[in-house]
């Protein structure tokens, strides 16, 4: 008579883990929810639906934006941070809500190092610091004059308290030794009526928000704040260049999922977001508001925390309380 032989905790493992494996292995099988954490119309939006809709072009997968603006990005960040940890909720983090509220907010509702499993970087954009079209400022120079002679009078808006522009901002009128008041909103869309309207005296965002508005004729960009000059805007200086050295400040945007999320299910939208950054449209459309930048889940993971650690110090050091 042979003895019975006794299910072990490994076979009843092996059991256990292959309903996911298969469930991985035709993944997705079900709509995809992207979050965008700002309203439509800004930079991390625009980047989102550019890169979404040519998913769903090119692979057939049915993708949801999901607009989820406020409190500088911690809102949407946070209903991603919660989510199912499968794949199906994913969503695009940028360098505010991501690498400087942790500095920002003692009680962010959200880890970013421990609360998410990176993806993809998806690109690198300068700030711009931009005025309206009817604005009497020539320069960045100008500008500047005009926040010594007003002290505490000049404006600037920004996409809400502790973004990279309000940091960027921040950060100009300490080198420069002026004063500015700032003025956030919810997003880019809110903003630009206040601009052209008089009601605030520049802007500072991304240079893919600043695009459409400068080829229509709307605003004018006096100066971009990365270390070299934006190749969509060849003819505006750097910050640097227009005497303030070694001034350089970039925003970047990145997929990210829950913490937990299934290995392969990340490694798949790896392969296929970096597919899609590589095509030509693609590369060509993004690099009109900075560059677009692919990497693997390591790498975006390594450069979240290096600037974690760059934010807080400006943070710090200029003294920014959004609380």
């Amino acid at each position: 008579m042979k003895r019975a032989v006794p299910v072990t905790a490994a076979v009843m493992l092996s059991f256990a883990c292959a309903g996911p494996a298969y469930s991985q292995a035709d993944y997705p099988n079900k709509p995809i929810r992207f979050i965008v954490p700002f309203p439509p119309g800004g930079g991390t939006d625009i980047v989102s639906r550019l890169v979404t809709g040519k998913m769903t072009e090119v692979l057939g997968w049915r993708i949801v934006i999901d607009n989820r603006g406020g409190a500088g990005g911690s809102v949407g960040m946070e209903v991603a941070a919660n989510s199912a940890p499968d794949g199906y909720t994913l969503v695009m983090g940028q360098t505010s809500n991501l690498a400087i509220n942790p500095s920002l907010y003692s009680k962010l509702p959200y880890q970013p190092l421990k609360d998410f499993s990176p993806v993809s970087l998806v690109s690198m954009i300068p700030v711009t610091v931009m005025i309206a079209a009817k604005a009497p400022y020539k320069s960045l120079a100008d500008l500047i004059s005009a926040a010594k002679a007003k002290p505490g009078q000049v404006t600037f808006a920004t996409t809400g308290n502790g973004t990279v522009g309000h940091l960027t901002g921040e950060l100009l009128q300490r080198m420069a030794g002026v004063k500015f008041i700032h003025v956030p909103y919810k997003g880019a869309g809110q903003a630009f009526p206040d601009l052209l309207g008089g009601r605030v005296d520049f802007f500072l965002a991304s240079l893919e928000t600043a695009i459409p508005q400068v080829k229509a004729g709307t605003i004018r960009a006096l100066a971009v704040t990365s270390a070299q000059r934006a190749s969509a805007l060849p003819e505006v200086p750097t910050v640097a260049e227009s005497g303030y050295k070694g001034f350089d400040a970039n925003t970047w945007t990145g997929v990210l999922v829950a913490a937990r999320t299934p290995q392969p299910i990340i490694a798949r939208l790896n392969a296929e977001i970096t597919r899609i950054l590589e095509m030509p449209d693609i590369r060509a459309r993004l690099a009109t508001g900075g560059a677009p930048v692919q990497t693997g889940p390591k790498a975006f993971a390594a450069l979240l925390k290096a600037d974690t650690e760059k934010w807080a110090r400006i943070v710090k050091e200029a003294g920014v309380k959004v609380e």
